[in-house]
C-alpha cells in the first residue's frame, strides 16, 4: 500500500513539474513527416517545424518545391505583429498560385492556428497563395478555416519571440532586417512532386 502510494505521489510531482513547460501536440501518425530548418540571420537557434502533408498535401509540396529551390534564402520576414505572427517568404521571382486548402474554400483542414503553427499567406482571394508564410506568435482562432495551416513549430519559440517582439514601422515592417538565412528540408527519404498550380 506504501510503495502505490508513492509511486504515485511520485508520478503526481512529475506533473506538476511538467506544467509551465511549452508544449507542442503534434500530428504523430507517421513518422516519416517532413521537418523544416528555418536559420536567420543573427539568431544561434533555428526554428524547426513538422510539416503535415496529410492536412494540407499539395501546401506542403508547394513549401518543399520553393525551399529546395533555395527561393527563401535571403528573403525576410517582412511582417511581424507581436502576439500575432511573423511573416515571411516574399520573393522577387513568380512562383506558382495554389489552391487554399482551408475549411470555408472546401477542403478538410483541422488545424488550428495555434502558436508555433504555419500557415500560407493570401489575398482576399481564397485560391492566391504562391510563397508567402506566416507563424502565429500566439494563438489566432479567428483565421481558423480561413488559412491553409500546413505544419508546427516544435522548435525554436525562443527565436519565435525573439523575432516577434523587434520594432517594426507603421506598416509592421521591423525597422532592421530580419532575414532569412536558409530553410531546409528534411523530407525523410519520400520524394514530393511539383505542387499543382491553380487552374491546372
Amino acid at each position: 500500500m506504501k510503495k502505490t502510494l508513492l509511486l504515485v505521489l511520485i508520478i503526481l510531482l512529475m506533473t506538476l513539474s511538467a506544467c509551465g513547460k511549452e508544449t507542442t501536440t503534434l500530428n504523430t501518425n507517421n513518422n516519416t513527416n517532413p521537418i523544416v530548418t528555418i536559420t536567420v540571420k543573427g539568431y544561434s537557434e533555428p526554428m524547426v517545424l513538422e510539416l503535415y502533408y496529410d492536412i494540407a498535401p499539395n501546401t506542403v509540396r508547394n513549401f518543399i518545391h520553393l525551399a529546395n529551390d533555395k527561393f527563401y534564402n535571403g528573403s525576410t520576414f517582412h511582417r511581424v505583429i507581436e502576439g500575432f505572427m511573423i511573416q515571411g517568404g516574399m520573393g522577387s521571382t513568380n512562383t506558382c498560385t495554389i489552391a487554399g486548402e482551408f475549411s470555408s474554400n472546401g477542403f478538410v483542414n483541422n488545424l488550428q492556428h495555434d502558436r508555433g503553427v504555419i500557415s500560407m499567406a493570401r489575398t482576399t482571394v481564397k485560391n492566391s497563395a504562391t510563397s508567402q508564410f506566416f507563424i502565429m506568435h500566439q494563438n489566432s482562432p479567428h483565421l481558423d478555416g480561413l488559412y491553409a495551416a500546413f505544419g508546427k513549430l516544435i522548435s525554436g519559440f525562443d527565436t519565435l519571440d525573439a523575432i516577434a517582439s523587434v520594432n517594426t514601422n507603421s506598416q509592421d515592417k521591423p525597422i532592421s532586417d530580419v532575414k532569412i538565412t536558409s530553410i531546409t528540408v528534411d523530407t525523410k527519404g519520400i520524394t514530393y512532386d511539383a505542387p499543382t498550380c491553380y487552374g491546372n
